[in-house]
């Protein structure tokens, strides 16, 4: 047997926890703000100026304290078009130019 002490589990609370908490909670907010502006030009919206800066970043985030794409979706919902994009509607799906059909002089066509 071993005369060591048994090491304690539980250590004492850190002064500074409070503190660090709000820290990453004010910097999780200007992530998810930034996530956002992001989001957005991936998506092709063109947000007003300083929209971000009207927005509370804490409904941005999702319970885990992270941005959340579902609530930044909410958010740009009102931007975005409410109609569907007809690109690739039609004869030329794929989205490739249509060809130009080549003019033939009528003096060199078959008869």
């Amino acid at each position: 047997m071993s005369d060591a002490e048994p090491i304690s589990e539980a250590r004492p609370a850190d002064p500074f926890d409070p503190v660090r908490a709000e820290v990453e909670r004010q910097y999780s907010e200007r992530l998810a703000r930034a996530e956002l502006k992001g989001y957005a030009a991936q998506a092709g919206i063109n947000l007003p100026e300083g929209f971000t800066e009207y927005l509370d970043g804490s409904k941005l985030l999702g319970e885990d304290g992270n941005p959340s794409a579902d609530a930044m979706d909410k958010a740009l919902a009102p931007f975005k078009p409410a109609f569907p994009q007809l690109f690739g509607a039609g004869h030329n799906r794929d989205g490739r130019p249509i060809p130009a059909h080549p003019r033939i002089s009528l003096d060199v066509r078959k008869r």
